[in-house]
């Protein structure tokens, strides 16, 4: 499965949800969808844009356990 991190970065950044949305230009519901893990997608140019705002890379926001 794979685990969302955003809530980890955005801390680590000091960064509220609607903050990163109103930088990123998608809505908070949206964000909030992929902060909890429940989204079936993410737009490679969305993860590129919250990536250059909190300064990290894909994997640090998104990663793979097996099984749970």
């Amino acid at each position: 499965m794979i685990v969302v991190n955003l809530d980890v970065m955005m801390a680590r950044r000091k960064m509220s949800l609607g903050e990163l949305a109103e930088k990123v230009g998608i809505t908070p519901a949206n964000l909030s969808i992929l902060k909890t893990g429940k989204a079936k997608a993410i737009r490679f140019s969305t993860l590129e844009e919250i990536c250059r705002i909190l300064d990290c890379q894909p994997g640090d926001i998104l990663e793979y356990r097996e099984g749970e």
